[in-house]
């Protein structure tokens, strides 16, 4: 399938990077030729995009519409149990062909000319095609089957369903490493449950929360809730790992340990540590621990679309989807498995407050975010300095580090040519 013209590197000489990826070039949030080449490279590239929960398609012909990038693609199970990706365009004249965010059907037409489609996209019904009377209608050439929409090479992995455009991603385990898959096992121990979505709208380029989700220094200074009720804090134990093919995906982690040293936090004056805050329902921080080893925070970054979140028992997969160079929606698919209790799913629900466009926490980050794009308006040849912790790119046991973000830039400019 033919794409439109996208800035080859050749383009873009003038993008000046330092030499190392302490320096990130703030150009690289805010370039429109710098996000369309990003479509091209990375998310109809060589990776593989996180699209569905399994447990979202529980039925023979269960669909779902979602994006890979900023492209529409629909997942959908056949009637035989198999998982489908496809692009959401009408292969007659490109309208979207299912319109709804999901649903339960054997086929799919499109509204504009009724072109019909199965569940693994093939062309099955074409009105008029030999035309009518003898007149009209398409050449006797014509071939149904070289007229199907575009198909996505998928890959499951525990009940997670990924998709890429390109042949030359290699197989899934490899792209993300035994590193990374060892710490989803952890959180994907049995059968899930889907509990449900909920979405953020967020006004500033995608990277930048990609960055927030491998940034273990902002998460007990910008968040409240966090510091105050001990869910994370830099003093507590913790760590940061890297992994996969490019090392672009990563895991922060965090633990309670025994005589937490907490002095920094009451005088140091950091604005997010309120001995005097307290919950009108404290049994949003009631705690069932399940999952081995005992982490109050899990937050793992697969590269380019995908974060695995345990907060507490709120199990989340966030799903980063492109809008424009400043702007992504941010969609939260809740879970819980399917031996849970009904009290455990209740108190995983009731947690879920804690992220989402109202969390306690989601909500400051989108803010944050939002207020360094609004912040680097004219400074192209300005930069970000992200040295905590040094210049290395390593795994790391301290969470006042910004190891995972320089070895995010490393592999980020390995895929795009910078």
């Amino acid at each position: 399938m033919n794409q439109p013209h996208m800035p080859a590197v050749s383009d873009l000489s003038d993008y000046a990077w330092p030499d190392d990826v302490v320096q990130v070039p703030y150009w690289v949030y805010s370039d429109p030729a710098v996000f369309a080449l990003e479509q091209e490279r990375i998310f109809r590239g060589p990776t593989w995009n996180f699209v569905a929960l399994e447990a979202e398609l529980p039925n023979p012909f269960d669909w779902k519409a979602t994006f890979v990038g900023e492209t529409p693609v629909v997942v959908a199970r056949d009637g035989s149990g198999e998982v489908h990706t496809w692009v959401n365009r009408c292969a007659h004249r490109g309208a979207l062909v299912c319109r709804q965010l999901r649903g339960n059907s054997q086929t799919h037409s499109c509204v504009y000319h009724q072109w019909a489609y199965d569940a693994s996209g093939a062309l099955i019904g074409v009105p008029f095609r030999r035309g009518i009377g003898g007149k009209g209608g398409y050449p006797a050439d014509f071939d149904m089957a070289e007229h199907g929409l575009r198909q996505l090479r998928v890959a499951r992995y525990r009940g997670l369903v990924f998709a890429t455009f390109s042949d030359d991603t290699p197989p899934l385990e490899t792209y993300f490493g035994p590193d990374m898959l060892h710490w989803v096992d952890r959180v994907l121990v049995g059968p899930v449950e889907f509990l449900g979505t909920s979405r953020q709208y967020i006004h500033s380029n995608w990277k930048l929360y990609t960055e927030n989700t491998k940034d273990p220094y902002h998460a007990s200074l910008l968040h409240l809730f966090h510091a105050t009720f001990g869910v994370y804090r830099s003093s507590m134990g913790g760590g940061c790992t890297i992994g996969g093919e490019h090392r672009m995906h990563s895991i922060l982690r965090a633990w309670k340990i025994e005589n937490e040293d907490i002095g920094e936090y009451k005088t140091g004056k950091i604005r997010s540590y309120d001995q005097g805050v307290t919950l009108a329902d404290p049994t949003l921080l009631d705690v069932q621990q399940e999952l081995e080893p005992v982490f109050t925070n899990h937050i793992q970054s697969l590269f380019p679309s995908m974060v695995l979140q345990q907060i507490h028992n709120t199990l989340a997969v966030r799903q980063i989807v492109p809008k424009s160079v400043d702007a992504f929606e941010l969609v939260f698919h809740f879970f819980g498995y399917a031996d849970d209790t009904p009290e455990l799913r209740a108190m995983r629900l009731k947690q879920a407050n804690l992220v989402g466009p109202a969390g306690y926490i989601s909500m400051e980050d989108g803010e944050a975010t939002q207020l360094v794009q609004q912040g680097i308006v004219g400074a192209a040849d300005q930069h970000a300095y992200d040295a905590l912790g040094g210049r290395g790119m390593d795994n790391t046991e301290s969470l006042v580090d910004e190891a995972l973000i320089r070895a995010f830039w490393r592999g980020y400019r390995g895929l795009m040519g910078f």
